[in-house]
């Protein structure tokens, strides 16, 4: 028997957008009440609303009417909006109906305005039991044309409940058109497009605890309407699930929350679209208070070991009915407390302590969840001072879903229980991989035949057994062994997909979901790119998906753009279907950029003696825009490795001609060039002595070598991708080159004129001295003409030490910044103090460091300082 079906109310269904022609054939299975207003409401048993704004006016096709020609000929109903102010409402109200059969009310309408405004709105409201009208089941606004569209209303009120239909025109702001009905016809059969609900029942629940209202429809495409509860004072109540029994039933619930009495009062179910309604008959929520005693047990008898008490749970405060008493009794000396059931007015408390003083309480509970009420007052005496017989024979699984097993026993008679009171509960236990177990009991009503025990995991055997116990023992049945059905998995573990990736391909590998639910049958993975360092990579397209059996946990996604993110789902399936997907976002690396082929061309367009000048053409990138282009110059040494230009590693790290010169490094950057500076082949000056981004491009030296390379470089958060080639290569001059200084040497002839001028004045000083000192007792006469000729031959020194320095510095006049420069093997490094002018002293030849200066027939010793 369907216990759904009979505990659970009924609904109204409804309505039709679509004008479907009446059909003469079905004449004989129409009832009373509707009416195709021939001759008028009155003829069919309409009444207008006493108590509503304006009244319908009915439009006969015998006599002439005001409505402009476009109109539906014919007899109908109407409002005409332009006569009535906004929010103004007429209501036409069909006769009273008891159904003793199933009812589908089925009618036509029409929404009108010469200029398509909105004339207004219809509402259809049911009235039950002449009660107050509550809220529209049903309602259609705006303009819906001059033809007629039919609807239909399924009314699930049952006899011998009574209900009334009323037609409800309500005037919008636009005031502008008409609202019309016609041809109500009331079937004796139900309704072809609208649901209708099955009988709604009430419900009752103690205060405090939650009341489920369980609406159950018949009828097509019943699960796309919209579902609410309608409160007889006009509250609506939205739905909060929907469950499909099959292709032509579906049930809802609705929950409200821990009720009060003040939630305590009536309620349908109604369920709405544009092809109609349907709705179901008022069900009651009751709302009950636990019971509680007002007066203590009374004593009755007392022995050493057992009390005889009356409960005196007659008087009570709160609700009944009463279904289960119990005794709560302790030792007012102890902690514990014990609580035995009562079906009886006495009670006799055995296997109690001799001469012990007990505290004794009685305990009411009502039907329901949460129907224990407090314990009454107590009874505090003293003491002067079997168990079941077997358990139920037959443990039958009468149901097995994946997270549900329903068992039937059989019926528990007093024989069996040895006691009128006593409970019959269901214990279980499973466990499940990654050390998952759990056992709980559930205590059922002794009473129904059948009991759900939920909320069990999928694929998994789970150990059933019943135990019977009353306050004298307990009877525990063999176990039962039952595996659950399999569900759809779980996600795949997030923490467990790793991405590992290359330029053009990613290697993914995941772990099987944690609760798989049954055997896993295969993995899906759909992959879009989502986004891209490189503009020029579409990422718009459709995902891509791919499967792999159930044993394989990892694939490699080939073909893939470098630079680009990729974003993946990864779900698996049983035979049950797919689970919930996992994502992962990976980006493939970057590409170096990709330079044109320069073997067997030369780049080289002209060559001076300190100069060449080369064809760059642009790059292009891959997975990343160029960041920068770069001019490597590397000297050619006799005894260095030469390198191969189609293998060779490119310059990682930037250095300056400065730093080259300084550390000794055999290459150094001529410049670096923005990516806009190169939008097409250009060519390029190695030695010009110009800056680029901070890179000095001093001129070439003559009687060096060098080979020229051109790198591009792309840099994307942490990643960086070169690529290189060289481009072509300046060899060194065989013949003597025209009087063009080199940047390192010129500075390195000035500093030795500088470091030559300073150790003569330091001599000439030195010198004077030690004259001073030996003419110090001649006369003044001889002093003053030894230091007039010392004097003299300074001024010629320094003259001469200047014009020196003069003539040197005229070979830098166009560049004053090359005397900063110097070549590694002519000068030893400068002291930090005076970067420019080194200090120097004339000291004899030693061992410690020092430089030579002079022409071909003196030399000079300069120690630095």
């Amino acid at each position: 028997m369907d216990t759904a079906a009979t505990a659970l109310p009924a609904f109204v269904a409804l309505l039709l957008l679509s004008p479907w022609p009446f059909l003469g054939s079905a004449q004989g299975q129409f009832s009373a009440g509707g009416c195709t207003f021939d001759d008028g409401p009155g003829a069919c048993d309409y009444h207008q609303d006493l108590y509503d704004d304006f009244e319908w006016v009915h439009v006969s096709a015998q006599e002439p009417h005001y409505l402009p020609p476009e109109m539906p000929q014919g007899s109908y109903m109407i409002v005409d909006s332009s006569d009535h102010d906004p929010g103004e409402k007429a209501r036409l109200q069909l006769p009273t109906m008891k159904e003793n059969d199933t009812h589908c009310i089925d009618f036509s309408y029409l929404l009108y305005s010469q200029k398509g405004l909105n004339p207004g709105t219809l509402n259809i409201l049911v009235r039950v039991n002449k009660g107050p009208l509550a809220n529209p089941i049903w309602n259609v606004t705006g303009f819906t044309g001059r033809d007629w569209l039919r609807a239909e209303l399924a009314v699930s009120t049952f006899w011998p409940n009574e209900y009334q239909v009323i037609f409800e025109a309500e005037v919008s702001g636009a005031r502008s058109g008409y609202i019309a009905i016609d041809d109500i016809q009331v079937l004796s059969y139900p309704c072809d497009k609208s649901p209708h609900f099955l009988r709604l029942g009430d419900v009752e629940v103690n205060a405090g605890q939650n009341a489920t209202f369980q609406c159950i429809a018949t009828g097509r495409d019943a699960v796309h309407n919209k579902l609410w509860l309608q409160r007889r004072n006009g509250e609506d109540i939205p739905v909060a699930q929907t469950k499909n029994i099959n292709h032509r039933r579906f049930a809802a619930s609705f929950r409200l929350q821990e009720v009060t009495k003040t939630d305590q009062d009536l309620y349908r179910c109604v369920t709405q679209s544009e092809r109609g309604s349907g709705v179901s008959n008022f069900a009651q929520l009751i709302v009950r208070e636990p019971p509680r005693p007002i007066a203590p047990p009374q004593l009755l008898g007392v022995g050493p070991t057992y009390l005889l008490i009356q409960l005196n749970a007659n008087s009570i405060i709160g609700d009944g009915p009463i279904i289960l008493k119990e005794v709560e009794y302790r030792m007012t000396s102890g902690s514990w407390t014990e609580t035995h059931a009562v079906n009886a007015p006495t009670y006799k408390l055995w296997h109690l302590d001799p001469d012990t003083e007990y505290e004794i309480r009685v305990l009411l509970t009502r039907p329901g969840e949460g129907g224990t009420g407090l314990p009454g007052p107590p009874l505090i005496t003293r003491t002067k001072c079997a168990e079941p017989m077997r358990t139920p024979k037959t443990l039958k699984i009468a149901e097995i879903q994946a997270r549900r097993i329903a068992v039937d026993w059989e019926s528990l008679g007093y024989n069996i229980t040895r006691c009128h009171t006593f409970n019959v509960t269901i214990c279980y236990h499973y466990f499940r991989g990654h050390n998952e177990s759990k056992a709980d009991c559930l205590d059922m009503d002794p009473k129904a035949p059948q009991h759900v025990v939920n909320h069990l995991p999928p694929y998994t055997n789970v150990s059933l057994k019943m135990i019977l116990t009353n306050p004298e023992g307990r009877k525990e049945s063999e176990e039962t062994i039952i595996q659950t059905d399999e569900d759809v998995p779980g996600p795949v573990p997030v923490n467990s997909l790793q991405g590992t990736s290359f330029e053009n391909k990613i290697f993914l590998n995941w772990k099987e979901p944690l609760d798989p639910n049954g055997i896993i049958t295969q993995y899906e993975v759909s992959y879009s790119s989502i986004r891209s360092f490189d503009p020029a990579v579409p990422v718009a397209g459709p995902p891509q998906t791919v499967s792999n059996l159930w044993n394989s946990t990892h694939h490699v996604f080939m073909h893939l753009h470098p630079g680009t993110t990729y974003q993946f789902f990864i779900r698996a399936s049983t035979v049950k279907g797919f689970g919930p997907a996992t994502a992962i976002n990976v980006t493939t690396n970057i590409s170096a950029p990709t330079l044109p082929d320069y073997e067997g061309v030369d780049a080289s367009l002209n060559e001076t003696a300190t100069t060449i000048t080369v064809l760059l053409r642009p790059a292009q990138a891959k997975g990343a825009p160029i960041s920068a282009y770069q001019i490597v110059v590397e000297e050619l040494h006799p005894h260095r490795t030469k390198r191969e230009a189609g293998s060779m590693e490119c310059y990682q790290v930037p250095v300056t001609y400065q730093n080259a010169m300084s550390g000794g490094a055999p290459y150094y950057f001529a410049a670096e060039l923005p990516p806009g500076n190169l939008p097409e082949p250009a060519p390029f000056t190695v030695g010009d002595n110009r800056t680029y981004q901070g890179f000095w491009n001093p001129p070439l030296a003559p009687r060096k070598g060098y080979n020229i390379y051109f790198q591009a470089m792309s840099s994307v958060e942490k990643e960086t991708k070169t690529q290189c080639v060289r481009i072509a290569t300046k060899a060194a001059a065989t013949e003597e080159p025209e009087v063009i200084p080199d940047p390192a040497k010129q500075t390195d002839r000035v500093v030795k004129i500088a470091g030559i001028s300073a150790g003569i004045l330091v001599f000439i000083i030195l010198l004077l001295v030690v004259v001073l000192i030996v003419k110090k007792s001649k006369l003044a006469k001889k002093r003053k003409d030894a230091l007039g000729n010392t004097r003299q031959e300074m001024t010629h020194m320094v003259n001469a030490m200047d014009r020196s320095y003069a003539d040197q510095s005229t070979l830098h006049a166009e560049d004053p910044l090359s005397i900063t420069f110097m070549d590694q093997h002519n000068f030893s490094p400068r002291l930090p103090n005076d970067p420019l002018v080194p200090t120097a002293v004339l000291v004899p030849i030693t061992g410690r460091k020092n430089v030579y200066h002079g022409d071909n027939n003196s030399f000079f010793a300069i120690s630095y300082l």
